[in-house]
C-alpha cells in the first residue's frame, strides 16, 4: 500500500502543474432548499485603491488641481452617477452598463450595480499585510482569528465534512487567499486545465469507489476508501478524508475541462490581460461545477509613483475592473439572480497628490458590489452625506470612513446567503460589539 501510496504522489505532481495547498474539499450545501445557490466571486484590489480617482467626489471643492496637479479628473470627464454629486473614473465607463440597466435590459432604473465610498474600519492600520488579512478574516487586529471570512461563511452553511460531493469554492490564485482559509483548505489553481491534468487515462488514474463487485476500489479512490488502508494508524481518517476530498476536486475539475474550450455566453468579452482570463475561469467554474464561493486578485493598487489621471497605470487597473464586471454581467445572466461580485481592497490613499505623481497609504476607499439582487446607487457620496472639504475629514490628509466593511458583508450574508443576523458574530468574531462600540459604522446601507 505504501509504494502505491508513493507512486500516486510522485504522478500526481510529476504529471501536472498542481499548485498543491494542503485541501480537504468544502462541500455542497447540506440540507439546503431546493434552487438555494447563491453565489459570490470576490475580487481583492492589492495596494490600497486610491478611492477619490475611482469614485470622484466632484461636489467636494477641495478635489481639484492644487490638491492633485497630476492626478485630477476635469469636469466633465468623469462618468456622472446621477446625484450632481458624484462621478466614476473614465476608465470606467463599462461599468455604466450595469449602473444603468436600461443600455443592456431595455428595463429602466439605477440597475445592478451599488457603487460605495468611504468604506473602511476603526484604528485604520496602513501596513498592507496587516489591513489585507484583517478584511479577509473579517476581523481587525485579532489575532487569534485563524480562518478568512468567506471560508466561515461556508462553513457556518454547510456541511464540510460530506463524504461524497465536489468543491463549492475556489481560489484562482498561484497561492492561497486568506479569505479563504481555514481547516478544511481550498483549492486553488490559476487554470483548470493544469490543476486537474492527468493524462489521457486520467479516469482510470482516479479509479472507481468501493462497491459490491470490489470491495477495495480501484485508483486513487479505491487507495483511500479501503477499510484496510493505514489499519494501525491514528490519523487514518485524516488521511483517507484528505485523499477523498482530493479525488473529489480532480475529478470535478476533470468533468469541467473533459466539456471543452469555454465560450462566453451573450457576447461576452473577458479584458485580454491574466486578470480577464481569471475572471473567465471564474465563471465556467460557476458554469460547470458546484462552486459557491470564488475569489481573485488583481495587484498593483500601491501608487505612490505615476498613478495617472485619465490614463496611466491607475486607470488601466481600473479599465480591467469595469471590462471585468461588464463580462461576467453578460456571461452569467443565467444566474445573475443568485450572484453577488463584490471588490475589496486593504485602504484608500492620501487626498493630497505626492511629490512623485503618486498617492500614499491612506483611510477609506471604495467598494462595488453587483449582482441581480443589489439596489444599484451611490452610497456615501452625495451632497447630504459629505460635507465640503471631507476629502481632508480625517488628520487633515485622509479622506474619513463612512461604513465599516463589515457592514458591506454583514448586510451579504444576511440578505444574499440568508444568515440570520446572530450569525455575524460567528462569521465575523466581534462584530455585535464593534456594531455597539460605533452604531454609525454599521448603518445598513440598503445596497440588496
Amino acid at each position: 500500500m505504501m509504494t502505491s501510496r508513493r507512486r500516486f504522489l510522485q504522478r500526481g505532481l510529476a504529471g501536472s502543474a498542481l499548485l498543491f495547498q494542503p485541501f480537504l474539499l468544502n462541500r455542497v450545501l447540506h440540507g439546503a432548499e431546493p434552487g438555494d445557490n447563491k453565489k459570490l466571486l470576490f475580487i481583492f484590489q492589492r495596494g490600497g485603491n486610491d478611492g477619490l480617482n475611482t469614485v470622484i467626489p466632484r461636489g467636494d471643492s477641495e478635489y481639484n488641481a492644487t490638491t492633485r496637479p497630476t492626478l485630477y479628473i476635469a469636469p466633465g470627464v468623469g462618468l456622472d452617477l446621477g446625484n450632481n454629486f458624484a462621478e466614476l473614473h473614465p476608465a470606467l465607463a463599462p461599468m455604466m452598463s450595469l449602473y444603468h440597466s436600461e443600455r443592456l435590459t431595455g428595463v429602466p432604473g439605477p440597475g445592478n450595480l451599488a457603487v460605495i465610498h468611504r468604506v473602511g474600519y476603526a484604528n485604520q492600520s496602513r501596513s498592507h499585510f496587516d489591513s489585507q488579512s484583517y478584511w479577509e478574516k473579517g476581523v481587525p487586529r485579532d489575532a487569534s482569528v485563524r480562518d478568512g471570512v468567506f471560508y466561515r461563511q461556508l462553513a457556518q452553511s454547510m456541511d464540510l465534512d460530506a463524504p461524497d460531493n465536489a468543491f463549492v469554492a475556489a481560489a484562482i490564485s498561484s497561492s492561497q487567499i486568506e479569505a479563504l482559509q481555514g481547516a478544511h483548505a481550498i483549492p486553488n489553481f490559476r487554470r483548470s486545465e493544469d490543476f486537474a491534468v492527468l493524462g489521457d487515462d486520467g479516469g482510470k488514474f482516479l479509479g472507481e469507489l468501493p462497491s459490491v463487485d470490489a470491495p477495495v476500489g480501484k485508483g486513487v479512490r479505491g487507495l483511500y476508501t479501503s477499510p484496510g488502508s493505514l489499519p494501525n494508524s491514528r490519523y487514518a481518517q485524516l488521511v483517507k478524508q484528505t485523499g477523498q476530498s482530493m479525488t473529489n476536486t480532480l475529478g470535478t475539475l476533470e468533468e469541467a475541462v473533459a466539456q471543452g474550450a469555454y465560450t462566453p455566453a451573450n457576447g461576452a468579452i473577458y479584458p485580454d490581460s491574466s486578470f480577464g482570463e481569471k475572471l473567465q475561469e471564474a465563471a465556467m467554474l460557476m458554469k460547470r461545477t458546484p462552486v459557491r464561493v470564488v475569489g481573485c486578485n488583481l495587484s498593483g493598487f500601491d501608487t505612490h509613483s505615476g498613478q495617472g489621471s485619465a490614463q496611466g497605470d491607475h486607470p488601466e487597473l481600473l479599465a480591467d475592473i469595469a471590462s471585468g464586471f461588464q463580462a461576467l454581467y453578460l456571461d452569467l445572466q443565467d444566474q445573475w439572480d443568485d450572484l453577488i461580485i463584490v471588490t475589496m481592497t486593504e485602504f484608500g490613499r492620501t487626498s493630497r497628490e505626492n511629490g512623485a505623481q503618486g498617492t500614499d497609504h491612506a483611510e477609506a476607499s471604495t467598494m462595488f458590489v453587483a449582482g441581480g439582487g443589489v439596489k444599484g446607487g451611490t452610497y456615501n457620496c452625495d451632497a447630504t452625506t459629505w460635507a465640503d472639504g471631507d476629502i481632508f475629514s480625517k488628520r487633515g490628509r485622509y479622506l474619513a470612513r463612512r461604513t465599516d466593511f463589515r457592514a458591506v458583508f454583514g448586510e451579504i450574508f444576511t440578505k444574499h446567503f440568508g444568515n440570520s443576523t446572530a450569525l455575524l458574530d460567528t462569521i465575523m468574531p466581534g462584530y455585535s460589539l464593534a456594531a455597539d462600540d460605533i452604531p454609525g459604522d454599521f448603518e445598513t446601507l440598503g445596497i440588496l
